[in-house]
């Protein structure tokens, strides 16, 4: 008789409200200033609750199966039998140093629902998890999973990271037509970073199949772990879209398959991927690599300027704080830049709630889609390093809420238990927790958006202190356990995690507590020794009242001065 899995995977895992509006980063070892592979991840949705979720692997039994449920809804979708062995995960990294992250495109209208039947992408990411110790086995694993029992969704961009490469994955369904999907998958080389948010950036692609196997199709998976191998892709990746009429090409009007271009073919630029999605990739090109600024007009939504690279190489080699660091943005130093306008407010939030385009006088606006935006509900920096044991090297360093204001905690990838703080369970988006991070973070992070140029001073400082005394704690620690066995290992990263996220949460604590006697009723008062300053019999001495910026005077006196004029 069978066995059934008792919970799915999407339950197991990560919350269960599709993130459509992300932001991956993706740091090759040679680009990197320690020579680790880095992914970064923005989960932002209205209704995503941050919270770090642990699935333990294990030896499983003949005829087990899982039954999959579907990452967004919670509908049953499909059952599959479950794997021989399967490995421990917390939230998107295994115990093999294996890390993945997603942004959604969804694609062109007659592919954009997926099969009925099928694994959707969510559940894909946690299977390959669960089944793969390196990027070249998760992608072997999904491209067989979803040719076994079709993909349930519509596109997606994954970034892959193990600690000796990193991958960008591009899929999606064939929609009615066919079961399965189209899929391109192209190792970042060594020394070059990558990005995508929320469209699709694999243009063209080798499609050479011989004895170098520098790309393979999906009928030659068994040649993925040839290290020249650097491109796969779905053996009718091309044939599919110029059967069903879909096929672009790079350079027509040649139209060989040598110029078929996925991104434009599956998921064509318009305005808004350009300016709410390519933008956001520029931005975190712009900060670390040379030259940018000639794809500025392309960013801002000019469709026929040159077009952004798949790669670009960094000026310099950067370390995982510079890359948590790319995580925070506004677009600042650009025509973009969200602090200068007057939706910014007199005390310049870069923050706009939505509906992100509007309409005015028959013209229609968009507000700026940045990385950093207020509805993240966590956001990770997935870090490998391939000199260290696996379950120590790998860490997820993970923050909830607003990247620009979170704190990166280390999170090791061999850890079995998950701190109260981000464990699943405490709190929800509709049940409020006094020890859950995400929401403390939410509490400090909405009120500095009431005075934001002044408060988020104080909240940099603090979060500063604490991701320098991380990466400290965690070099240390690396050293010091490298040799340990494995039982002492878990036990000593559970214990770092776990005491990191205890320092997170009183620093936090006591920093909301401080904003809010600091802050009260748009006073500042001085701070001495990191308490209100007060005379020697404790009155409170020191308070400022800055007056609004000019500007902001003279357009409450275009607009109500004749009923507040002085007479």
């Amino acid at each position: 008789m069978r066995k059934i899995a008792l919970i799915s995977i999407a339950l197991l895992m990560l919350p269960v409200v599709a993130a459509n509006a992300c932001t991956n980063f993706i740091c090759s070892r040679g680009a990197s200033a320690d020579g680790s592979t880095i992914i970064t991840y923005a989960a932002d949705s209205h209704t995503r609750y941050g919270q770090l979720r642990y699935h333990k692997g294990g030896d499983h039994q003949p005829g087990e199966m899982v039954r999959l449920y579907n990452y967004g809804s919670l509908k049953f979708q499909i059952e599959i039998p479950q794997a021989a062995r399967t490995y421990n995960v917390v939230g998107f990294i295994n115990e093999h140093q294996l890390a993945i992250g997603e942004t959604t495109w969804g694609g062109i209208s007659p592919l954009d629902k997926g099969n009925a039947e099928g694994i959707d992408y969510g559940n894909l990411i946690y299977l390959a998890l669960q089944r793969a110790k390196n990027c070249r086995e998760a992608i072997k694993v999904m491209a067989e999973l979803v040719e076994t029992y079709g993909y349930a969704d519509g596109g997606e961009s994954f970034s892959l990271a193990d600690p000796n490469e990193v991958w960008i994955f591009e899929i999606t369904s064939k929609g009615p037509y066919e079961n399965g999907a189209v899929w391109v998958a192209r190792r970042v080389p060594d020394g070059y970073v990558c990005g995508h948010a929320n469209q699709a950036r694999i243009t063209t692609f080798p499609q050479e199949v011989k004895k170098s196997h520098k790309s393979i199709s999906s009928k030659n998976l068994k040649y993925i772990f040839e290290p020249e191998v650097e491109c796969v892709y779905a053996s009718d990746v091309v044939t599919f879209a110029k059967k069903n009429g879909f096929a672009v090409f790079a350079m027509p009007p040649k139209n060989t398959d040598a110029d078929f271009s996925f991104a434009d073919t599956y998921n064509p630029l318009t305005f808004s991927g350009l300016r709410a999605c390519e933008a956001r990739v520029y931005a975190m090109f712009n900060r670390c690599a040379d030259g940018m600024q000639r794809y500025e007009k392309f960013a801002m939504g000019d469709a026929t300027a040159e077009r952004l690279p798949l790669w670009v190489k960094p000026n310099r080699k950067l370390s995982v704080h510079d890359v948590m660091e790319l995580m925070r943005d506004h677009f600042e130093g650009t025509p973009m830049d969200m602090n200068g306008d007057v939706g910014a407010g007199p005390f310049h939030c870069p923050y706009r709630w939505r509906p992100m385009d509007f309409e005015v006088d028959g013209k229609k606006y968009v507000h700026e889609r940045a990385i950093s935006t207020q509805q993240t509900g966590f956001s990770f920096v997935a870090q490998c390093r391939s000199w260290l044991p696996n379950k120590l090297g790998g860490i997820i360093w993970f923050g909830v809420d607003d990247t620009y204001s979170t704190v990166y905690c280390p999170m090791f990838c061999g850890i079995t238990q998950v701190p109260v703080c981000f464990e699943e369970g405490n709190g929800s988006m509709a049940e409020y927790s006094e020890t859950s991070a995400f929401w403390l973070f939410n509490r400090v992070s909405n009120f500095c958006y009431l005075r934001y140029d002044s408060m988020i001073v104080d909240v940099q400082r603090v979060q500063r202190e604490l991701e320098s005394d991380f990466i400290q704690i965690v070099d240390g620690v690396s050293s010091q356990y490298e040799n340990y066995d494995d039982s002492r290992l878990v036990a000593s990263i559970n214990k770092t995690s776990n005491r990191c996220a205890e320092q997170m949460m009183r620093r936090w604590t006591a920093l909301d507590r401080l904003l809010l006697m600091k802050y009260i009723d748009g006073n500042i008062k001085a701070i001495e020794n990191g308490r209100i300053k007060t005379t020697p019999t404790g009155v409170v001495t020191g308070l400022k009242q800055p007056p609004y910026p000019e500007w902001f005077y003279r357009q409450i006196v275009n607009d109500h001065g004749k009923v507040i004029e002085v007479k």
